[in-house]
């Protein structure tokens, strides 16, 4: 168990990383550091922002892909979802599903199709897959932006979770508010539709990837239940609450993008826009 000051002074490490667009080694290259040592440091970055006047608007899940938990991990597979804070910072809306994205300071940036929730109630202690969709007020299609400053991406979970959950930028598409019979049939819905991921440079369009929502943890409305669980183990950040958006982790792997690049997606399987973003 890290103590304070050891927590705190990780902190102040990837915070000074991150506002000097640095790579600093993984933490857990040089200590012995588990999961709840990952999620203390998060801790004492979520009040070192709020105290610099950030304010909290929700949560990003990462890791929920199971198709894709091979690829990640230093020195064993990353095999379970991890979550970080977003803020008024780092969230931001399109318009017409249209954006475009400085990349100015982001640290190995990469791109994620996701589903974004907003909640209209927080769930009950006990809610199941079926009641947590109940406190979904809206949907939407959204791109995260990930970061990295760790080099090559190169990682354990624990260092994931501790650089804010590797955690960018979210912009969000059009929200789409959700009937009570679209709720009640929310997870499966979800878990058979598609994405098709494409970018463009210089004239050319190539299809980069395809994802499906069964492979978010069965679907991303499970992987909402999931954190709200897992939050019921962590006393020390608040649980869910209305109001909250939260992005729901990458329907395909994560792709590294560069200034020049427009990146679109389209849906099969359910009623959401896909997203065109152009990255300067």
């Amino acid at each position: 168990m890290l103590l304070s000051a050891q927590s705190n002074r990780y902190a102040h490490q990837l915070l000074a990383a991150r506002a000097n667009a640095q790579q600093i080694p993984p933490l857990s290259a040089n200590a012995a550091l588990s999961l709840a040592d990952g999620y203390d440091i998060a801790k004492n970055l979520l009040d070192i922002r709020i105290a610099q006047g950030e304010v909290p608007t929700g949560r990003k899940i990462g890791f929920t892909n199971r198709a894709v938990w091979s690829k990640y991990g230093a020195t064993e597979p990353i095999d379970k979802p991890i979550w970080g804070s977003m803020f008024n910072t780092t969230v931001r809306y399109t318009d017409d599903n249209h954006g475009i994205q400085s990349l100015d300071g982001a640290v190995q940036p990469r791109i994620e199709p996701e589903i974004v929730f907003k909640l209209a109630k927080a769930p009950a202690p006990d809610a199941t897959v079926d009641s947590i969709a109940e406190c979904i007020e809206w949907m939407a299609h959204g791109f995260e932006i990930v970061v990295c400053p760790f080099p090559n991406w190169q990682f354990n979970a624990v260092d994931a979770i501790a650089a804010f959950g590797l955690h960018g930028s979210l912009i969000i598409g059009e929200p789409k508010v959700l009937s009570a019979a679209t709720r009640r049939n929310l997870a499966a819905v979800l878990a058979n539709a598609s994405v098709s991921l494409s970018y463009g440079a210089g004239g050319a369009v190539t299809l980069r990837a395809a994802g499906f929502g069964s492979d978010v943890l069965d679907s991303p409305v499970h992987a909402l239940w999931h954190l709200h669980r897992l939050l019921q183990n962590q006393p020390q950040f608040k649980p869910l609450a209305a109001g909250e958006i939260i992005t729901t982790g990458t329907l395909t792997d994560a792709y590294p993008v560069e200034a020049g690049q427009t990146w679109t997606t389209a849906f099969s399987g359910v009623a959401l826009p896909g997203l065109t973003i152009s990255f300067v």
